[in-house]
């Protein structure tokens, strides 16, 4: 067993998902070379959407419930995304912003559940906050106003996705993912016929290259079908506070790999963000779990 109370092997599972949903970010990059933002959201959801759903019993929820989460993930975040990342933002640093889902979750949670705050969730949206600020001073030609924008903007719309997800209960994430690409669909597509115009789209599916067409691929099928399939068999065999952790490895993979693959530069001040954000995130995740160990080495008996 690992430190972390991990098996060796589910370790690196855990490691390879994270690694996988990391430089994912270097592969949205490239790809966005050769085929405009729109067209590859919708593109990646039509095949995390097929052939899968004809394999996978759809969850038994709601349909508004597919259908807000398919709107807030796929036109929503991805679509927020994959638009910032087409030269308004480097992809290390929107693997990086797009981590403060975490706390518009908590945001939206208190505003619409009535949920409370804890002090030391205060003190990890200062640090998040902060490493943000960090970035708006900073920004230039690769990472502009609008870009961060972009970003946070998807960030919150992932995190409504997850209290549409939480509000579901219990149920097959793969699946429910698979059949809320039915709701991706239809407005990504419109969207590019819209915005980017049927001769960009025809233009780009007949000149895109096997590099392009691969990353279209690795988005539903790497990202997508292996990432939630693998991470929600390891959450139904350790506690969430095991699991959790390690998605704080998503940025770290997301910034060395743009930094080795794509050069992108790692100044000081750009550090000091990832620093500040992954503090706030750390904080977040791993406070709970270390308050918890230290109340029960005190409740007598307890080891």
């Amino acid at each position: 067993m690992t430190p972390s109370g991990l098996s060796l092997p589910h370790a690196l599972l855990a490691l390879a998902v994270v690694a996988v949903w990391g430089t994912n970010f270097v592969i949205i990059s490239i790809a966005l070379h050769e085929m405009p933002p729109l067209l590859f959201a919708t593109l990646r959801f039509v095949f995390a959407l097929l052939p899968a759903a004809m394999f996978l019993k759809r969850p038994a929820v709601p349909w508004r419930h597919l259908a807000a989460y398919g709107l807030l993930i796929g036109a929503g975040q991805f679509g927020l995304l994959y638009i910032a990342m087409r030269g308004h933002i480097s992809p290390g640093l929107a693997s990086l912003i797009v981590q403060m889902q975490v706390f518009f979750t908590i945001g939206l949670s208190v505003r619409l559940a009535g949920e409370r705050v804890m002090g030391f969730q205060w003190v990890a949206l200062a640090l998040g906050t902060a490493g943000i600020a960090v970035i708006a001073s900073n920004t230039d030609s690769t990472t502009t106003p609008l870009g961060l924008a972009l970003v946070l903007m998807a960030a919150l719309s992932w995190a409504g996705g997850n209290l549409v997800a939480k509000a579901s209960g219990r149920a097959n994430m793969l699946a429910y993912v698979v059949w809320a690409s039915l709701f991706s669909v239809p407005p990504l597509l419109v969207l590019s016929l819209l915005v980017e115009g049927w001769p960009t789209i025809l233009g780009s599916l007949r000149h895109a290259g096997a590099a392009t067409w691969a990353a279209v691929l690795w988005q539903s099928v790497g990202n997508t079908l292996f990432g939630y399939a693998a991470w929600a068999w390891l959450l139904a065999r350790y506690p969430a506070a095991t699991i959790s952790p390690m998605a704080l490895l998503v940025p770290v993979f997301g910034m060395g790999a743009s930094a080795w693959w794509l050069a992108e530069p790692l100044p000081p001040w750009k550090l000091a963000a990832a620093a500040l954000v992954l503090g706030g995130l750390a904080l977040n995740i791993l406070y709970p779990r270390w308050r918890n160990r230290l109340a029960f080495g005190r409740v007598p008996g307890g080891s």
